[in-house]
């Protein structure tokens, strides 16, 4: 029997794969859609794109498979890894059965000696994201552990240059961007969830990352906790793409009988730059059947108002001011639970604090209610501090090793320990208490909090990362079950958990503590490479940031809150009379951009000057597009860009204004264009695409909203 070529094909993106006589099937293409192909083509294939001429020596793997090998003469780091009593297993696998439909194609595959096996499966989804699935079966009779399961794809070796992220606490999302490093590379996640340095994802380009041109092959692990971004770039092979979960040793042990699945893992092809790949991401989260679907309510978070001094008159006048200026949800943050008048105490007991609401939470809840908005509450479900009652009750259900626990301290973090999850007891009680308050309370939302990482984990004497992680998940997806409506934002010390494997069991993430709007621009942007804006928590600040200690315009803020799900976390009840009437035009001009902005294609129009951040939401029938125009400091000329407005159908004519609800940019009073001193143009859509219009010369620091409209 000869070699075969098997593909799927759809939304423009194509995988092609070799089955052989022997071995693994080989990825002969992904990317491009080639279009159609005949059986004589595809038997072909092989030879257009092949190494050298059979029979030449196993120098080399000709083609890299599904899961590369050392036996196959992969050089580079192995697709899995397994080890025995007696060391490291190599792998000779033999497809067992090849299955194709137009979208899908499962491998099965068995390893004689070990009688592991192997499930792959590769299958286009919506809007041509690839999504890889693989499982290892113990069909033996000994015990394996599993050092690793890693979905891997090869790109052109054209590709030059690598990006992935890092960052800190307040300053999430910073892209990394090198040449594509020599030999197979790791960048790795211990945090015991992704950490604000995360890599993120792994993208290659032909040249610098550019968001409106460009190939852009990426992968991304939908995971929340340990990770491993993998690149492979040998001089006598294909260049490969990939990530995996990062196990620690001992943590995952497969007995006979048992399966390990490891997270999906997304690899995305585009031709039209990073804006192509984030538009390709978000079209498949919009089509998911538990993504939000109501409009995303304005928000108001209590903690950068009161933080801790929970006063139960003053909240419930905050809750009645925030209806009368158009806010739709209320949301009581840090401080209501038992003895926590600051974060050293009482994590883990979720009973309301008596002697500051000795009515309970409930007038509060009734009260949101009776005023048309939705209550949330804040918890931090996965954690516990040793002063209190459930750490006093059951010190064995933290997530450390007593030993090490009684004599060095160090492991606490922010004054907080982990709680195990996994422990059966531990989930029931963190649960039960919640479930409790949401039932009483009608909570309608839920700020999930993850202030830590995890540090020296141990569950039943092995390593408790993944098994914490998977109880976490449970519990997530077991609350929302248990509550039909109930919406949960992922929050993780701010951006420190933003994943796609979160984003399954919750409704919006909260991208960075910082509320400082500077560096939310290019936060709310990258945090945007895989989520769409409507899943991104923005919040209007106090107008001195307490994370930076910098100071900005209300109309700066509010222009910044807009690129997400917006909202406000600061005091309005201190706002003078105009900043009141501001919040509630800008309530009301929320209410009516948040449709193309939180269902609309989300692009970056470039401009030379690094002093700018340009980001449009283009409605899909190109009736509407918003553009928030900000600077992040002084610009270069005094002559600003001309911008050219993206998305827009050539043959239409546009009504671009102003919106200056929020209150008007500052410039130099003598490089303001005559139409940004108007407040509006009407021009044809081919003119704003090819000419643009003239930007103004803004002070550093300064944003406008541009709103282009159909005529």
């Amino acid at each position: 029997m000869s070699a075969r070529a098997v593909v799927i094909d759809a939304y423009g993106v194509a995988l092609i794969l070799e089955v052989p006589e022997s071995g693994l099937p080989r990825v002969l293409h992904w990317g491009a859609s080639p279009g159609h192909l005949t059986d004589d083509d595809l038997a072909v294939l092989s030879a257009g794109v092949s190494r050298q001429t059979p029979p030449g020596t196993l120098d080399a793997a000709w083609q890299v498979s599904i899961l590369p090998a050392q036996a196959d003469g992969w050089a580079g780091r192995p697709g899995a890894q397994v080890r025995t009593r007696d060391g490291l297993h190599r792998f000779r696998w033999r497809a067992v059965t090849v299955q194709a439909s137009d979208d899908t194609i499962v491998v099965e595959a068995a390893d004689a000696a070990s009688g592991l096996a192997v499930r792959w499966c590769a299958a286009i989804e919506t809007a041509g994201v690839l999504w890889i699935d693989l499982a290892l079966r113990n069909d033996g009779d000994e015990p394996f552990e599993v050092e690793w399961l890693e979905a891997t794809l090869p790109v052109p070796t054209t590709v030059t240059h690598l990006t992935t992220f890092d960052g800190r606490w307040t300053r999430e999302k910073r892209p990394v961007t090198t040449p594509v490093p020599a030999g197979a590379v790791t960048r790795q996640s211990r945090r015991g969830r992704p950490g604000h340095d995360s890599p993120a994802a792994a993208l290659l380009t032909i040249g610098e990352p550019r968001f409106t041109g460009g190939e852009v092959w990426g992968t991304h692990l939908a995971w929340s906790s340990d990770a491993t971004y993998r690149t492979d770039r040998l001089t006598d092979s294909s260049t490969l793409i990939g990530a995996g979960e990062l196990l620690l040793p001992g943590e995952a042990v497969l007995s006979p009988g048992e399966t390990h699945c490891a997270p999906r893992t997304a690899f995305v092809w585009s031709a039209q730059g990073l804006d192509g790949f984030s538009q390709r991401v978000h079209t498949w989260l919009r089509a998911r059947p538990q993504h939000p679907s109501s409009p995303r309510p304005l928000t108001l978070n209590t903690w950068e108002a009161v933080y801790f001094d929970h006063d139960p008159a003053r909240l419930r006048a905050l809750a009645e001011f925030a209806a009368t200026v158009g806010i739709e949800r209320f949301v009581l943050d840090d401080g209501w639970f038992q003895g926590r008048r600051d974060d050293s105490t009482s994590l883990g007991d979720w009973v309301v604090d008596r002697e500051v609401w000795p009515d309970g939470l409930e007038p509060l809840a009734e009260r949101v209610h009776e005023l048309g908005l939705q209550f949330g509450l804040w918890f931090e479900p996965e954690m516990v501090s040793l002063d209190s009652d459930v750490a006093r009750a059951h010190p064995d259900w933290l997530l450390h090793d007593p030993a090490h626990l009684d004599h060095d301290p160090s492991l606490s973090w922010r004054g907080q320990y982990v709680l195990d999850l996994a422990n059966p007891h531990a989930y029931a009680h963190v649960r039960d208490q919640m479930s409790t308050l949401v039932a009483a309370l009608g909570i309608d939302f839920i700020k999930w909090d993850h202030n830590r990482d995890l540090v020296d984990s141990v569950h039943d004497g092995r390593p408790g990362v993944r098994a914490q992680m998977m109880a976490g998940y449970r519990l997530l997806r077991e609350l929302k079950d248990a509550h039909p409506g109930l919406e949960i934002e992922s929050c993780s010390s701010g951006g420190a958990r933003t994943d796609l494997g979160i984003i399954e069991v919750t409704d919006r993430v909260w991208a960075s503590d910082s509320n400082d709007p500077v560096e939310r621009q290019d936060i709310q942007r990258w945090t945007g490479l895989l989520l769409p804006p409507e899943l991104v928590g923005a919040h209007v600040g106090p107008a001195t940031s307490h994370s930076s200690g910098r100071t900005t315009d209300l109309s700066y803020r509010m222009a910044t809150s807009l690129l997400g799900s917006a909202g406000f976390e600061c005091d309005i009840l201190t706002f003078d009379a105009d900043e009141r009437a501001t919040i509630s035009r800008f309530a009301e001009l929320y209410r009516q951009l948040r449709p193309v902005v939180h269902g609309g294609l989300v692009s970056h129009p470039e401009l030379r000057d690094p002093a700018w951040r340009v980001t449009a939401f283009t409605a899909h029938d190109a009736a509407e597009a918003v553009v928030v125009v900000a600077t992040v400091r002084s610009i270069e000329d005094a002559r600003a860009e001309r911008l050219r407005l993206p998305g827009l159908d050539r043959s239409r004519r546009y009504r671009v204004r102003v919106r200056d609800e929020i209150g008007a940019a500052r410039s130099a009073s003598w490089i303001t264009p005559a139409w940004f001193s108007a407040g509006e143009i009407v021009l044809p859509g081919a003119v704003l695409a090819d000419v643009g219009l003239q930007l103004p010369a803004l002070w550093p620091v300064q944003a406008f909203v541009l709103h282009a409209t159909a005529e």
